[in-house]
């Protein structure tokens, strides 16, 4: 049984002024804002138990998806103080269960989360997540992995100025139940997911490039991108 987190609580600052008044993860393609396109692919795959964390401009996020509450279990958690994209999850390990998706909701693509799924549940034995990655024109603003014939993490460069291809995490990953407990047990004061954690795991992570656009919406050159999406 799968459910999911959507990392929510950015604060958008490369994004301001449009971001002054609306969270990052409410910034809209085609008129949907990205949480949405979020929400709505994880119910195509039949997850109906989603843990949305907030921060910046938290009753906006709340509101904006009360609408989906008629057929979504939504639990919302606010942060006080950001906790980091590991630390959130980590706070959160009681409402993980089986496997877990783990979404930044400020990245839009257009391809469904089926491949994705499909790709996880094949994956070698030894490895304990999936991670989704694209191939970036922006590869320095990008965490770049180097894989093996298998398609498995054999190199990982956060943010590099060095050139090491441009095959990037896009930062969605399935968690198995085994990495999960190895996480409790393991990493408990961990803070950023790709600094913290994956440097640990590099050998046990399978990958799924998309075969479709993908970008982070991170400042407005990419966000101008994601307006062009077919989403």
């Amino acid at each position: 049984k799968f459910n999911a987190i959507l990392l929510a609580a950015g604060l958008g600052t490369r994004l301001r002024p449009l971001t002054l008044k609306n969270p990052k993860c409410l910034m809209e393609i085609k008129k949907k804002p990205l949480l949405h396109i979020w929400l709505n692919k994880l119910h195509e795959i039949g997850i109906k138990d989603i843990l949305i964390n907030t921060h910046y401009l938290p009753e906006q996020v709340v509101s904006s998806v009360e609408k989906f509450k008629d057929y979504l279990n939504i639990s919302l958690v606010y942060e006080k103080k950001l906790l980091g994209t590991a630390g959130t999850l980590i706070n959160n390990l009681n409402f993980c269960i089986d496997e877990t998706i783990l979404i930044h909701a400020d990245n839009v693509m257009e391809e469904s989360l089926i491949g994705f799924c499909d790709a996880h549940k094949n994956r070698p034995k030894s490895c304990l997540m999936t991670m989704l990655t694209f191939e970036t024109r922006h590869p320095k603003n990008c965490g770049i992995v180097e894989v093996n014939d298998n398609n498995v993490i054999t190199q990982f460069y956060e943010k590099s100025v060095e050139d090491h291809g441009n095959l990037a995490n896009a930062a969605i990953y399935l968690l198995s139940e085994n990495f999960l407990e190895s996480l409790a047990q393991n990493h408990q004061d961990a803070y950023d997911f790709s600094n913290h954690i994956i440097p640990s795991y590099l050998s046990k992570v399978y990958t799924y490039k998309t075969k479709k656009n993908f970008t982070d919406i991170g400042n407005f050159k990419q966000y101008e991108e994601a307006l062009k999406y077919n989403i």
